[in-house]
């Protein structure tokens, strides 16, 4: 998974996006020298600044958390490895349908869903590499709390079985359009702050001009504009759906701090609130390797910081 997306998977990535409707965390990865090529530099552009630009793809099957049963495990090794490919992708490459004709919900195989058909190139068993469990810290008492609530308010208006599971895409009745979550007001599909692979559309183009980088994301076609010049951050009451993004350069990592987020999110990151800072690291490490790593801060929903790292 670890290259730029060749013509080929983007003409793929975009057929099928037309069908369907459709860190560092203490320390650099040890893999990182390894991707690294002997001799190779890391190409700039005019005003010396390291060129991240291209199209990458984060896509892969590495669990988003440690797997309970791999305990203190952080690599797989290589039979275990093969062992755990292949048992993925027999489970998400069968026929889902049931004998219900009507039921399309389930005739999705591997080749629609399109997340990847291998490990991260280190065999890590987590793209969480801290805390070192490679699991997410627990949530504080007053978030689960809050949590449980909202999906109480939602239980009582349902009438479709699961709706009042997160992001389950099953919507309750509603009064508004603000009551109903995310994905089915298409705002957000996946995780774009920090970026986290999905069951699909995993490619980013990332752009760059002088004092700003553009990162289009596939999924729903988001475009975050961070400005790398200084400008102010916004005013800490102007909130928007993917927080106020602002790069600065560390050597030759571009550091992208995130806040003034709405507090309403999908996917991986529902349980955050408005009081969330994401800390991201862009690094060229090969000609076609770009470490990304991530840091999430959210005192008032998780009980510690965490986060992760993935090679796009």
């Amino acid at each position: 998974m670890g290259a730029r997306t060749s013509s080929k998977s983007r003409l793929v990535g975009a057929l099928t996006a037309a069908m369907l409707g459709i860190v560092t965390v203490g320390k650099v990865a040890a893999q990182a020298p390894a991707l690294a090529a002997r001799d190779w530099s890391v190409p700039r552009l005019t005003d010396g600044k390291p060129d991240l630009q291209g199209i990458w793809t984060n896509k892969t099957i590495t669990p988003f958390e440690r797997p309970a049963d791999l305990a203190d495990k952080e690599f797989f090794t290589r039979e275990e490895a093969e062992d755990y490919v292949s048992r993925t992708l027999q489970r998400t490459n069968r026929d889902n349908r049931t004998e219900d004709v009507n039921d399309v919900l389930s005739a999705y195989n591997a080749f629609w869903w399109d997340a990847g058909s291998s490990l991260l190139p280190s065999h890590r068993t987590s793209i969480v590499v801290d805390p070192p469990n490679g699991r997410i810290p627990p949530l504080t008492p007053a978030r689960r709390a809050a949590l449980e609530a909202q999906r109480a308010a939602v239980q009582a208006r349902c009438i479709e079985p699961g709706c009042a599971i997160a992001n389950s895409g099953a919507p309750a009745p509603a009064d508004e359009p603000e009551a109903l979550d995310l994905m089915t007001r298409c705002i957000s599909f996946g995780t774009v702050v920090p970026m986290l692979p999905s069951a699909y559309n995993n490619n980013y183009q990332i752009v760059q001009t002088e004092g700003i980088v553009a990162i289009n994301t596939e999924m729903v076609h988001q475009v975050r504009r961070i400005p790398t010049d200084g400008k102010p951050k916004l005013p800490s009451h102007v909130r928007q759906w993917f927080g106020d993004p602002r790069g600065r350069w560390e050597g030759d990592t571009l550091v992208v701090e995130t806040t003034n987020f709405k507090g309403e999110f999908f996917g991986r990151m529902a349980a955050a609130d408005e009081n969330l800072r994401v800390t991201e690291r862009f690094t060229r490490v090969a000609p076609d390797v770009l470490l990304y790593q991530f840091t999430v801060d959210d005192p008032t929903a998780w009980t510690a910081p965490w986060g992760g790292e993935i090679p796009l």
